[in-house]
């Protein structure tokens, strides 16, 4: 019995890895990106791109591992999520009340060292945020909300 759990548990999961999602990769430009119509320091861009675009943007870096399900449709999962949050690549095709809310949660997530995820930060370290990462990012976000109309 057991025996014949696992072989079926060995045939699932080659077989499951011929299921293909499509991936988070778009050509630039995108002309609604945060950074076309708002100041992004170079710091702060470095910061967004290496803690934040992975999942919040319209391009996603994939690492080895997204080639082996079950891990690529759970790392799917999360870059759908990020995006239907707040995708810094269509910033601009949010109403101000929404830029202000999106810029608010940012502040509100860093605070709170829910992003980036931990789990993403394990596998990713250079996307952990050191406290003056975290409070360059937290000036710029409310910065930028004052500034909007």
């Amino acid at each position: 019995m057991i025996r014949q759990t696992l072989l079926t548990i060995a045939i699932l999961m080659v077989l499951i890895q011929f299921f293909r999602l499509n991936k988070n990769i778009s050509a630039p430009p995108f002309p609604n990106a945060i950074e076309v119509h708002y100041p992004v320091a170079k710091d702060i861009g470095l910061l967004l791109r290496s803690s934040c675009y992975d999942c919040h943007s319209n391009n996603s870096v994939y690492p080895w591992y997204s080639k082996i399900q079950p891990f690529a449709w759970w790392q799917q999962s999360h870059i759908n999520d990020g995006k239907r949050h707040l995708n810094f690549d269509e910033f601009n095709s949010y109403d101000v009340k929404k830029k202000k809310d999106k810029l608010d949660e940012v502040v509100e997530t860093i605070e709170k060292n829910e992003m980036p995820l931990n789990s993403y930060t394990l596998v990713h370290r250079q996307a952990a945020l050191s406290p003056q990462d975290k409070d360059k990012l937290i000036t710029w976000a409310r910065k930028l909300k004052q500034s909007l109309n």
